[in-house]
């Protein structure tokens, strides 16, 4: 009779949800990792992070230490007693010792088709880069950063009005059924990993705000896909009356005009760049919900003059 490994699952955010769900149908999951309960939105209300609350759904023992380093933290994952750790996106880095606990060692879910795309940030760069393509990769960790050999990955498109949350949405449930498929192979000793290939790596770093500002100077294509790969998060921007105006939609036609020049096209909020003119479709004021660009304008009555 095989005995169902102890499993640990770490992971935070609601990427990793679909695959800590998956898990909990096929396994045996003895404890979750998740990040410390932190402030949230434009009241600071302490919010729990997705997975906490998913595993508190399925009766899971959780902890939520700011660093694995500390001793509590290593003294309950040595008691789990684990024989696999599953990793998605759980946002801390995993050192040797932690990676050598459990005998079948650490395996990740990460959402590229690496080596392209390694780091914190990977479904951003991808739309970011105009990719066509990405995926999700299933991998053995390493000490090094997304850098451990691949045991499978599944493709998938990426699609012209796909946006970072869309394509995570989509990420997150085809890593989840990578996962389930992967791991009896892997668990069995059917199926061995192999090198990633270290002269097609790329990577992508970690977001800031400031990142979404837009810059008028860049060409109208690359503005829509910056807009679409930082949406939800740190979303895109642009100074209007010395203030923050959010842009959330917008797309690109053919024009020339002064790079930042403001300008109405077919009644929607447009700026010229030096290789086509970016439309607003969808923006948000300060201290307003986000609207179409249209209804923007009943109210900006000096777009066109800057």
């Amino acid at each position: 009779m095989t005995v169902s490994p102890r499993i640990v699952f770490m992971g935070s955010p609601e990427f990793a949800v679909p695959s800590l769900k998956a898990l909990s149908t096929k396994y045996t999951i003895v404890g979750v990792v998740s990040q410390p309960d932190r402030p949230a939105g434009r009241g600071r209300k302490i919010l729990s992070p997705p997975v906490k609350s998913t595993a508190l759904e399925l009766d899971i023992p959780v902890i939520q230490p700011d660093r694995l380093q500390v001793a509590e933290a290593m003294s309950q994952l040595s008691a789990w007693k684990p024989d696999l750790i599953v990793v998605a996106a759980f946002g801390q880095i995993l050192r040797p010792y932690i990676l050598d606990l459990p005998r079948y060692g650490c395996i990740n879910v990460h959402a590229s088709l690496l080596p392209r795309w390694r780091g914190a940030a990977p479904v951003q760069a991808a739309i970011l880069h105009g990719d066509t393509e990405t995926g999700v990769t299933i991998m053995k960790m390493d000490p090094g950063v997304d850098t451990g050999p691949i045991l499978s990955q599944h493709e998938i498109h990426i699609m012209p009005d796909d946006t970072a949350g869309t394509l995570s949405e989509k990420i997150a449930n085809l890593g989840a059924t990578q996962l389930i498929e992967t791991l009896p192979d892997y668990l069995s000793g059917n199926l061995q990993p192999h090198p990633q290939a270290e002269d097609l790596a790329t990577y992508a770093p970690m977001l800031k705000k400031e990142d979404g500002q837009l810059d008028f100077n860049q060409p109208a294509d690359d503005l829509v896909r910056r807009i679409r790969a930082f949406n939800p998060w740190p979303g895109t921007y642009m100074m209007w009356q010395n203030t923050h105006l959010k842009v959330h939609r917008g797309h690109a036609i053919p024009g020339h005009f002064e790079p930042g020049y403001h300008l109405v096209h077919q009644g929607l909020p447009a700026v010229g760049t030096p290789k086509g003119i970016l439309v607003l479709d969808e923006v948000q004021p300060p201290g307003k919900k986000p609207m179409p660009g249209k209804a923007f304008l009943t109210g900006a009555r000096q777009w066109q003059y800057r």
